[in-house]
């Protein structure tokens, strides 16, 4: 009990509670006939670790979540009016993108199929009808969601040593910016269709694939960024360096690779208008066709895009500090929060699914230490 008097004494000093001021009158933390008593206290530690664990609404966990805007169809004069959008969206707009989604391709592929093939003696007429061809490409891309997109600043030109990078929303990123310039894009490599169009159309123009998940995949794709920003004619070089898709509402770090190839970099600021659509794709819970789909039934994807000015590494200046640098000018002007967290720590943390069994876990604990008392 001394030494509980001198903890009172110190702690009265800093207004710092004490545990016995927490019990009735009369009860100290060694009387059986107190309601709390000290092993009381020990024994919620491993609860209280639990609970911090199964906290999901942090700033990390944010970034990754889909926000969803509030609600307009809440009265009897509202719903109809939202139930004949609906109708609107999927029986007549939905129809009317599928068949320019289809002309697209169609008219895309009987003419790069040829070009391609046949072009090989002449490399640099097949390479720019090539690049013209995807830009016509992204542009039917857009035009099947009824893209309203806003270009700010000069358009991107063919110049060595020089890389373009961008905040990452959606893989529709890469359709907006390349519909007005063929960039060739560093890009997770994908399975499905998207991956076949990754090793056929998307290669042509220069593009380069890596897989997150093997090591040695690391050091040959910095071979391929390094000889490419080399190149005079080849494509701009495009890079999501966030590394995964953020919910355009944060800007996760900025990996320091784009920032150590001693070239300039050149900010691209993405911010999309939630009004009609979110553009963000949840690839843990949602497929890139599910994604295409919720898209072509939306009203309109509304997205601002600005070119900023060309940034070169300062004197004594880190390539991270580069790279906060980039982040900060990109962030200001799309209007992201900053957050400090490496967003491939997305791949590592456990599924929803176990989360919520461990939230019900601790729910259940509670529920019968209520019952108890």
């Amino acid at each position: 009990m001394a030494t509980v008097g001198r903890l009172r004494s110190s702690n009265s000093e800093l207004d710092f509670p004490n545990i016995e001021d927490y019990l009735p009158i009369g009860s100290t933390i060694n009387d059986p006939a107190g309601e709390l008593r000290l092993r009381d206290l020990i024994d919620i530690s491993p609860t209280l670790t639990e609970a911090a664990g199964a906290i999901v609404d942090d700033s990390f966990t944010r970034c990754f979540k889909s926000i969803p805007s509030e609600p307009w169809n809440w009265n009897v004069y509202l719903f109809p009016l939202w139930c004949l959008g609906v109708l609107v969206r999927y029986l007549i707009l939905f129809p009317a993108r599928v068949i320019v989604l289809t002309i697209g391709w169609m008219i895309f592929l009987s003419c790069f199929i040829p070009v391609h093939l046949l072009l090989k003696a002449n490399d640099a007429l097949r390479r720019k009808l090539e690049r013209l061809l995807v830009e016509l490409l992204c542009c039917f891309f857009v035009a099947s969601w009824t893209g309203v997109v806003k270009y700010h600043g000069p358009r991107p030109s063919i110049r060595p040593k020089q890389v373009y990078v961008a905040n990452h929303t959606s893989m529709i990123d890469f359709i907006i910016l390349q519909q007005m310039t063929a960039f060739a894009v560093i890009m997770q490599k994908h399975p499905g269709w998207v991956g076949l169009l990754q090793s056929t159309i998307l290669e042509s123009v220069g593009c380069i694939w890596f897989n997150r998940t093997e090591a040695k995949d690391r050091e040959i794709v910095a071979k391929k960024l390094r000889d490419h920003v080399l190149g005079a004619d080849n494509n701009p070089l495009l890079i999501f360096p966030e590394g995964t898709c953020v919910n355009n509402h944060y800007t996760v770090m900025f990996k320091k690779g784009a920032f150590e190839l001693g070239c300039t970099d050149c900010p691209v600021a993405i911010k999309y208008n939630k009004i009609f659509v979110d553009a963000f794709w949840n690839s843990r819970k949602q497929s890139f066709t599910m994604h295409l789909l919720q898209l072509m039934t939306s009203w309109a994807v509304v997205c601002d895009v600005w070119y900023l000015e060309p940034q070169t590494l300062n004197p004594g200046e880190t390539g991270i500090e580069f790279a906060e640098r980039v982040r900060d000018i990109i962030s200001v002007r799309a209007g992201l929060k900053k957050v400090p967290w490496d967003g491939y720590l997305k791949y590592s943390r456990p599924s929803p699914k176990h989360r919520e069994s461990k939230q019900q876990s601790f729910a259940e604990s509670v529920l019968r230490r209520l019952e108890e008392k």
